[in-house]
């Protein structure tokens, strides 16, 4: 699996926006987009990418969340490279597939469990590869310094959650991936929300 983040170095403010292929642009890979974020500049580098032959571009997008940094290139991208659409939410225009909690999709070259974690929002997921590891995250926040903050009961929830799984890297939908201690800061992270002030609903 390949993973690219198109965004790197984007001027403009955005989320991630990943793209995943396969290890070898196998035919049967699914080239896949987590997240469009809102610059037209990553409509470029998709066209510069090498994404194999005899497949699209990209054949799907998967929406973390529906919040406008991670979807407002959406009609482009959907214009350009005519992909398959799948978000949890139906409110986002252009969902072709509604993803539910423990759906498994194909992306790249590898097998992903959605994960409904909601939290950030009511409609954030999470994607987990249990070959490699690999956390996609949105804005599910998962680093917690402190016991001073609130939190509802649909973030522990989706928090306790996460923390069953292996992780080697947490790709999150702002900044840099997280490659060490993935599981120890997640603990930690649990154990300063529990410790914290939970509203309930």
């Amino acid at each position: 699996m390949i993973i690219q983040n198109l965004t790197r170095d984007s001027k403009k403010y955005t989320s991630n926006v990943y793209l995943i292929r396969g290890t070898n642009n196998a035919i049967q890979d699914v080239n896949t987009l987590i997240d469009v974020g809102r610059d037209p500049d990553v409509i470029q580098i998709i066209e510069n990418a090498s994404t194999g032959v005899g497949k699209k571009r990209i054949g799907q997008v998967i929406i973390t969340h529906n919040h406008y940094d991670h979807t407002s290139l959406l009609p482009l991208v959907r214009t350009r490279f005519k992909p398959i659409v799948f978000a949890y939410s139906s409110s986002l225009d252009g969902v072709d597939n509604i993803v539910k909690d423990g759906d498994i999709i194909t992306m790249g070259d590898r097998l992903f469990e959605a994960i409904h974690t909601p939290g950030h929002s009511s409609d954030s997921i999470s994607l987990y590869c249990r070959d490699e590891g690999v956390l996609f995250t949105g804005d599910n926040q998962l680093l917690i310094y402190t016991k001073t903050g609130s939190y509802t009961e649909e973030f522990v929830t989706s928090l306790k959650r996460i923390s069953r799984y292996n992780i080697k890297t947490i790709y999150p939908g702002h900044g840099k991936p997280i490659v060490e201690s993935c599981n120890e800061m997640i603990t930690k992270s649990l154990e300063n929300v529990l410790n914290s002030t939970i509203l309930v609903n």
